[in-house]
């Protein structure tokens, strides 16, 4: 029994030293490297830059009072459309008291000027008739009292600008009403019935009734980073993303570049403007966010590899090549060669690979 149990130990201990001998030999081979092995291929590659933005009107026109008063009358909602010289408000004037009181005044030396001219006029006339007096003086006498019943008119008219904010003979150009100067869409009324509004002035940029903008000619304004502005020129085509409009792109063309930049969060924006064409079948709103994506660089049907497959040391651009694909072992060898545009996944390669060829990739991982 003992000699059993002598046996039986020393087998185990043999198979505990062989496997150890195995364990390190097994630790000591150096570990196969595999990669994955990705081909040449013949593509498109397009590189662009991404802007945020908006879309907005070119042309928004604040509509603004001639007169000073309170809003009587609004004939016009946010969103109607309007033409030129189309009324969106009436102002009901309150008039200045000195004024007032001046025009008033100036209406009654006007009466009392035209009743003496008429008095002179009519004594003359009758002189005239019995040849006491000559031509030239009636023609004075009564271009005298013409004089005096158009300034009494005028004093008149002049009242009722300061009292009404109109006279008889201007009502149909009433500075009362307000128009809009553009055709378009009104955008917005700030202002309701009963608010007291003011005109321009050398102190007061005045009250704004109405914006009105033409909605048929948009505009995107975006920010472009100075990391890719050096590479941006107006002319430039740009395809549009309009966040409420699902599934649809707008073709757009750059027209303006800020030559100033603006930091935000640490970054140097500058400010760029492209003309979109929006079909009348779609309804675009100001102020709708958006993305521009500028094409900086397109070339077609040109061979291409994963720039993760690339490496770059120094002046030297090269790929590994397989050479073998009959044995289970990876075998490579250097290729140098010259590359084009890249778009972040795929870069172009313009001497050094055909379509079809194989590259070392990136290492798989066990």
């Amino acid at each position: 029994m003992k000699k059993f149990f002598r046996i039986f130990w020393f087998v185990v201990l043999g198979l505990v030293v062989l496997g150890t001998f195995y364990f390190l030999w097994k630790k000591s081979r150096p570990v196969e490297i595999v990669y994955e092995i990705v081909e040449a291929k013949v593509e498109t590659i397009q590189n662009t830059s991404v802007a945020t933005g908006k879309v907005e009107p070119r042309d928004e026109i604040m509509i603004k009072p001639q007169i000073q008063g309170i809003i009587s009358e609004l004939r016009k909602e946010a969103g109607d459309f309007v033409q030129q010289g189309e009324v969106i408000a009436v102002v009901k004037v309150v008039p200045d008291m000195n004024q007032l009181n001046s025009a008033e005044s100036r209406v009654r030396i006007a009466e009392i000027g035209m009743e003496t001219a008429k008095a002179l006029y009519d004594r003359q006339k009758a002189l005239f008739a019995e040849g006491i007096i000559s031509n030239e003086e009636m023609e004075g006498s009564e271009a005298d009292y013409k004089r005096a019943v158009e300034e009494l008119q005028n004093s008149r008219d002049n009242l009722d600008i300061v009292r009404d904010g109109a006279s008889k003979s201007t009502s149909d150009i009433a500075n009362t009403q307000v128009r809009s100067t553009i055709s378009g869409m009104i955008l917005d009324i700030p202002v309701k019935v009963g608010t007291s509004v003011i005109n321009a002035n050398t102190f007061n940029e005045g009250t704004t009734i109405a914006t009105v903008a033409d909605m048929s000619d948009l505009i995107f304004i975006g920010d472009v980073d100075e990391t890719e502005v050096g590479r941006v020129h107006t002319g430039m085509s740009v395809k549009l993303t309009v966040g409420a409009v699902e599934n649809r792109t707008f073709d757009a063309n750059l027209e303006y570049i800020s030559p100033l930049g603006v930091e935000e969060n640490g970054a140097i924006l500058f400010e760029i403007k492209a003309a979109a064409t929006i079909p009348d079948s779609v309804t675009i709103r100001a102020g709708y966010s958006a993305n521009a994506e500028i094409v900086l660089g397109r070339v077609e049907n040109v061979v291409t590899v994963p720039e993760s497959s690339v490496t770059f040391s120094g002046d030297s651009i090269f790929v590994y090549l397989l050479t073998d694909t009959l044995s289970k072992k990876q075998n490579f060898v250097r290729q140098d060669i010259k590359t084009g545009l890249s778009n972040g996944m795929s870069i172009e390669v313009i001497e050094g690979l055909v379509a079809g060829q194989k590259v070392r990739g990136n290492q798989v991982t066990k």
